[in-house]
């Protein structure tokens, strides 16, 4: 949830002053006003977390591509109009003064009885709270909304009292000077300099402190290959060994800002965002040379790691309009996501971007050029210490808000992905395995250049929720990945997911085609592989076969479908390889439904059949004939728990279990693979 900031300015503040007794008695129709000063408060907004590489706080219809801040209308932070940061004031009235006169009374005589105000008489109130009032909030028949507070009612001056005046510096600590309000630094929900609530110095210049801490507990079963040194124990001598694996990670993301501006209408004048991530992960394997390819360094492996995921500057431009339509520059480490479901390009990049809005935020735009980070092996997490890949990502999207009906987003996405590594030498990550180039086929550097265009729409047709995508994909590498000469690009994808609400129950149809490769020694690669996806779809990381990274066993040193992706691209890894068109495609048809048994609790299911789209490419890779398509069916569980009906304290538990299909078992054997997560996030 985002709301808006206050308009940031110096307000005219007047304390109720003495009314002369002549004066009420000769109005009868004056009204009174309350003799006390009310206090508006509203609820801070949840944290909630940013980078795009952390597992989902909710299920994919709470997740949409608002985990990275993107120019479009269904997203939180990403729609350029909104403000960075909340609030929970009104605006100041235009035009007010730097300086606001506040009048103090001075008594200067004993308090004295007031008269009636016509045929009414005046009940004066005890100047304190009583120990009833302070527990039911009520002074005599009138509720009293700030006794909780312990804030006494203002008797009305007397006649005759002279005044005198102070100048207060800003509005935003009128209360504390006041001594009405006064909140600890750790509370998020009430008036908090931290929480860019007050000016931090200047009267435009404001700070924003978040911290998100994740914890997960993640034993899995996936089929991993017997290790060539050999292993103790039944089975040793089998291709597939041990599979089970017991992953935790303990996560703390740091964010601050430090934004100027005016922001209940429009965005900051400057914003500067700084947010590393601290990662302590340890996994657990049943054998050597899984985890590491020395197997001296036996089955278990205790890693750290910093990662920044935000460091950019955001220059306000200009508006265009006076309902303050703008463009924008953002220069730095930032988040991006190329569309509604994270298909495509979904990470947090070195880049430049030009963004903004028009038609009173009905047309989003964005317009970007992103260098893409080497990833840590082991965290995921952005490894400024190492060189710039030579990846280059062009982005221009647009988005068209109620078209072509309310309540429908659509979007128009050209993208191209110019990959320049193939002269590079090879490359190895931490664990000393081969990224780059991919260990399959040929195993020989490559580059490509891929443009990707693409259609996109989010919303709802009536009472059905509908989200949609397709791309297809054209281009050329210098060299193919099962031929030794230079090939051409033509793929394409679909997805698509259909949902119908039913007072606290919602049921989902969701729908891929992803094309495969049917020929890999001719010159021309037809399966589909995007440049770094993580979707939000089918159940998203709570699904087996998107949540879990499956190794292509006896056909190299790749992986059938990457760490939270739903494609079976068949490349090293998707934070440190190169994109794959030489594969199997994708085809998924699932059900699924979310039941909020509770404002505080929800329960979801999934179940999905998976096929690969051809099967040439792994037939060959393997060396073996009559592969089957089918994959299995997929099906997974999950629980979100939000005591406190807010992003502050989640907890999360799911399961998910692939029953093989015929192709698995060809690939794999009929061993069930398995996961459970447990998921804890506190955020600030």
């Amino acid at each position: 949830m985002k709301v808006c900031k206050p308009m940031h300015g110096p307000a005219l503040i007047v304390i109720l002053g003495a009314l002369s007794a002549p004066a009420l008695a000769s109005d009868a129709t004056t009204a009174v006003p309350e003799p006390w000063i009310q206090l508006a408060q509203a609820e801070e907004p949840s944290a909630r977390r940013t980078r795009g590489r952390q597992r989902s706080t909710a299920s994919e219809d709470d997740r949409r591509p608002d985990r990275a801040p993107v120019v479009e209308p269904v997203v939180e932070e990403s729609t350029p109009a909104q403000s960075p940061a909340p609030v929970r004031s009104e605006p100041a009235p235009v035009g007010a003064p730097a300086t606001a006169p506040v009048q103090r009374s001075t008594p200067a005589a004993p308090a004295r009885s007031i008269p009636a105000i016509g045929n009414r008489p005046v009940q004066r109130q005890p100047s304190a709270p009583t120990r009833q009032t302070l527990r039911t909030g009520r002074v005599g028949s009138q509720r009293d909304p700030n006794a909780r507070g312990g804030l006494s009612r203002l008797e009305l001056p007397p006649a005759g009292a002279r005044y005198t005046q102070e100048q207060i510096d800003d509005r935003w600590r009128l209360t504390q000077r006041l001594g009405v309000s006064d909140y600890p630094w750790w509370d998020p929900y009430n008036q908090n300099t931290l929480k860019g609530d007050r000016p931090v110095f200047g009267d435009k210049w404001f700070f924003e402190l978040s911290l998100v801490s994740e914890s997960i507990f993640e034993p899995v079963r996936i089929p991993i290959p017997t290790g060539p040194q050999g292993e103790e124990g039944p089975g040793s001598q089998d291709v597939i060994g041990g599979g089970e694996l017991t992953v935790a990670v303990q996560e703390l993301e740091v964010g601050f800002v430090l934004y100027k501006g005016n922001t209940t209408f429009m965005p900051p004048d400057w914003e500067f965002r700084f947010t590393p991530v601290f990662n302590v992960n340890r996994v657990e394997a049943e054998q050597a040379r899984v985890l590491n390819i020395d197997p001296r360094e036996g089955a278990t492996r205790n890693d750290s790691q910093v990662g920044i995921q935000e460091l950019f500057i955001d220059k306000h431009l200009r508006d265009v309009s006076s309902r303050y339509d703008f463009d924008s520059l953002r220069i730095g480490i930032q988040p991006f996501n190329a569309d509604f479901r994270g298909f495509l390009f979904l990470d947090e990049q070195l880049g430049i971007r030009l963004f903004g809005n028009r038609n009173n935020n009905k047309l989003l735009y964005n317009l970007a050029w992103f260098r893409r980070i080497e990833k840590d092996t082991n965290s995921g997490l952005n490894a400024i210490e190492e060189p710039l890949r030579k990846d280059d990502v062009f982005v221009a999207n647009m988005y068209f808000q109620d078209w072509p009906v309310l309540g429908f987003t659509s979007e128009i996405i050209a993208l191209y992905n110019r990959n320049t590594e193939g002269d590079d030498e090879p490359y190895f990550n931490r664990n000393g395995f081969i990224e780059r180039p991919a260990s399959i086929g040929l195993e020989a550097p490559r580059s490509y250049d891929v443009l990707y265009l693409g259609l996109a729409g989010d919303g709802h047709l009536g009472r059905l929720n509908l989200s949609a995508t397709s791309y297809l994909a054209f281009g050329s590498a210098d060299r193919g990945v099962f031929v030794d000469r230079e090939t051409d690009i033509e793929a394409g994808f679909w997805a698509a997911e259909a949902s119908f609400d039913k007072d606290w129950q919602r049921y989902r149809l969701s729908l891929l085609y992803a094309t495969g490769d049917k020929d890999p020694f001719d010159d021309k690669e037809t399966g589909f592989d995007a440049v770094f996806e993580e979707p939000i779809f089918a159940g998203a990381d709570t699904s087996y076969w998107i949540g879990q990274a499956i190794p292509f066993i006896g056909g190299g040193i790749v992986q059938l479908t990457t760490l939270d992706g739903v494609l079976n691209n068949l490349r090293s890894t998707k934070e440190e390889g190169q994109s794959n068109f030489s594969n199997p495609g994708t085809v998924l048809v699932g059900l699924g439904a979310d039941f909020d048994i509770t404002p505080q609790f929800r329960l979801s299911a999934n179940v999905n059949q998976l096929w690969f789209a051809t099967t040439e490419v792994i037939e060959e890779a393997r060396a073996q004939a009559d592969i089957d398509p089918s994959i299995g069916t997929d099906i997974s569980l999950s629980t979100i728990y939000r005591p406190f009906f807010t992003q502050n304290i989640i907890f999360r538990a799911s399961a998910a279990a692939l029953i093989p299909g015929k192709g698995y078992e060809a690939l794999f054997g009929d061993e069930m693979g398995y996961s459970v997560l447990l998921n804890l996030i506190l955020a600030y």
